[in-house]
């Protein structure tokens, strides 16, 4: 199965059984814990739900998301309604995002084009990943990863007992989460150049608080007293968020402990649970991935660079053999490609291999990314990544992982 291409969901539908999706998960605590060894409550997916692979490729964090979003979905839609018809479950999603970005210009078009019901449930998990949020929020947007997607699933299970305001209710949720999240950052003693552009950038942020001219903070008060009422779970996750928040240097000072017990004590949690929840990160940080965070800023060309080059790489290792068969049907382009790891090219040799390789790209669907309009500034990249594809006598000093 590979989560970017299109009918992935059916596959998945169609692969795991009934009892596999709902895991038989003994508890709503149960499920959670799951999630978040799996790393999505983290935002940093690293495996599925599921108890066998889901697929032969090494799928990206973005993919590992997209099908634990849809598990997560399913499952609250098993549990609550007592159905198994997953063909209803399926229509109920759609008519969540619907209801929950009904108001969003251009929002229907995700909804006018596609042929079927799983087509179109792809498109807007699609486009949920990369809007991640539902408040617009312009410099903010870039700080927050995959953490939040748990809100849809916390909405999700709100919209089955009652549709009305789900819009409402989800944007106050996240409002309220990362104000919280803002205020366990706020508590670090020592706080670095990154930590203060991530205050500066979301004091600034009128979506977020609402700042008075007399420069008036969140007040915490105010934003707890809207979890007092909610379950266990969604309490959890607010302290999972903030041991998130704070946990960028990978250690705890004693005003952010400080900090989240007394957030614990206003949610009414037990001693234990900032205790258990820390233990969590770090067993998950030292296990899979050393650098954890809530929040992440980098310069816009330094990012689009970023995931461009992962895009590109991700592209050249699933289709690793056609591109071989390919260049080894174009001699030309190899020797050119060779002689470009000792020494530099003319104009003439570089407009071959620009040529040749768009004429490559245009027989595998998957690389249709370099044909757009744009797409020839993503070839040095391409041209980077394909020496790993040549005769290792091209390049004498490669060293291999």
């Amino acid at each position: 199965m590979n989560p970017s291409a299109s009918g992935w969901i059916p596959k998945f539908i169609y692969f795991f059984s009934l009892k596999e999706r709902k895991m038989l998960f003994t508890s709503s605590e149960a499920f959670y814990n799951s999630l978040k060894q799996s790393g999505f409550i983290y935002g940093v997916p690293i495996k599925s739900l599921t108890l066998k692979p889901i697929s032969s490729l090494n799928l990206t964090k973005e993919e590992y998301a997209k099908v634990n979003l849809l598990h997560s979905l399913l499952y609250i839609y098993y549990k609550e309604k007592k159905s198994d018809d997953h063909t209803e479950a399926l229509n109920t999603i759609i008519a969540f995002y619907k209801q929950l970005e009904k108001q969003k210009r251009g929002w229907l078009k995700r909804f006018s084009v596609s042929n079927s019901q799983t087509a179109t449930l792809e498109k807007i998990i699609g486009s949920r990943l990369q809007e991640n949020t539902f408040i617009s929020k312009k410099d903010a947007a870039s700080l927050l990863t995959y953490a939040l997607l748990f809100i849809d699933v916390l909405s999700f299970k709100t919209f089955l007992k009652d549709p009305t305001n789900i819009k409402e209710g989800a944007e106050k949720l996240e409002k309220n989460l990362i104000t919280c999240c803002f205020l366990a950052l706020k508590a670090k003693k020592k706080k670095n150049k990154y930590d203060s552009l991530v205050l500066e950038l979301f004091e600034s942020s009128s979506e977020y608080f609402e700042i008075n001219s007399k420069n008036s903070k969140p007040n915490i008060v105010e934003s707890l007293s809207y979890f007092s009422e909610k379950d266990y779970i969604t309490k959890i996750y607010l302290l999972d968020l903030c041991c998130l928040a704070v946990w960028d240097d990978g250690e705890v000072d004693s005003s952010e402990l400080q900090f989240l017990k007394e957030l614990a004590l206003m949610l009414k949690l037990g001693e234990n649970e900032v205790e258990n929840c820390l233990n969590d990160l770090k067993s998950f940080s030292a296990t899979h991935s050393k650098k954890i965070q809530l929040f992440e800023y980098e310069h816009p060309v330094k990012q689009f660079y970023r995931q461009s080059s992962e895009t590109v790489k991700l592209l050249i290792l699933r289709n690793k053999k056609r591109l071989q068969q390919e260049l080894e049907e174009s001699g030309e382009l190899v020797l050119l490609l060779g002689k470009s790891t000792t020494k530099d090219l003319s104009e003439k040799e570089k407009q071959k291999v620009k040529t040749q390789l768009l004429d490559i790209c245009k027989t595998i669907p998957s690389l249709t990314i370099f044909l757009l309009p744009g797409g020839t500034i993503l070839l040095p990249l391409l041209i980077k990544f394909i020496p790993k594809l040549l005769p290792s006598s091209f390049n004498d000093n490669r060293i291999d992982d």
